[in-house]
């Protein structure tokens, strides 16, 4: 029987105060943040620090709840996915990314720019809660 998939991702700040956004291979050529499948026994915030060491090499700090999100079938997504969203702010101490198959392209950019990029949606709503809060 299937069920929902829980995933975790994070917005992050590098050590300039600009957000990191990837293009993956998993949300047909949108824009979004790392993160993927958290793993029996792992805890929600070790997850993100994982998956954040495995698709781009950078180590997390400061690593913050934001929010908590569903993608029910998306058509964003690569394939059908019910998908509970755990999402994350967090601080790079580097720029310098060592991107995994996934991550078809990068950029980091400043908060206020991240929004003109074609973001999926769980993404957009992560972002825009970010510079509701004034973070920086």
């Amino acid at each position: 029987m299937d069920r929902p998939v829980v995933c975790v991702g994070a917005l992050v700040w590098g050590p300039d105060g600009r957000v990191l956004l990837v293009r993956t291979t998993k949300w047909r050529g949108r824009w979004g943040v790392p993160g993927g499948k958290v793993e029996w026994g792992e805890t929600l915030a070790d997850a993100v620090r994982r998956e954040f060491r495995e698709e781009t090499g950078l180590a997390l700090s400061d690593v913050r709840y934001a929010q908590t999100q569903e993608a029910v079938l998306s058509e964003e997504f690569h394939k059908p996915a019910h998908m509970l969203l755990v999402d994350f702010f967090a601080r790079a101490d580097t720029p310098d990314i060592t991107p995994n198959e996934e991550i078809e392209e990068w950029a980091w950019v400043p908060l206020a720019e991240a929004a003109d990029y074609p973001l999926n949606t769980v993404t957009r709503t992560l972002v825009d809660l970010a510079r509701s809060r004034g973070k920086a």
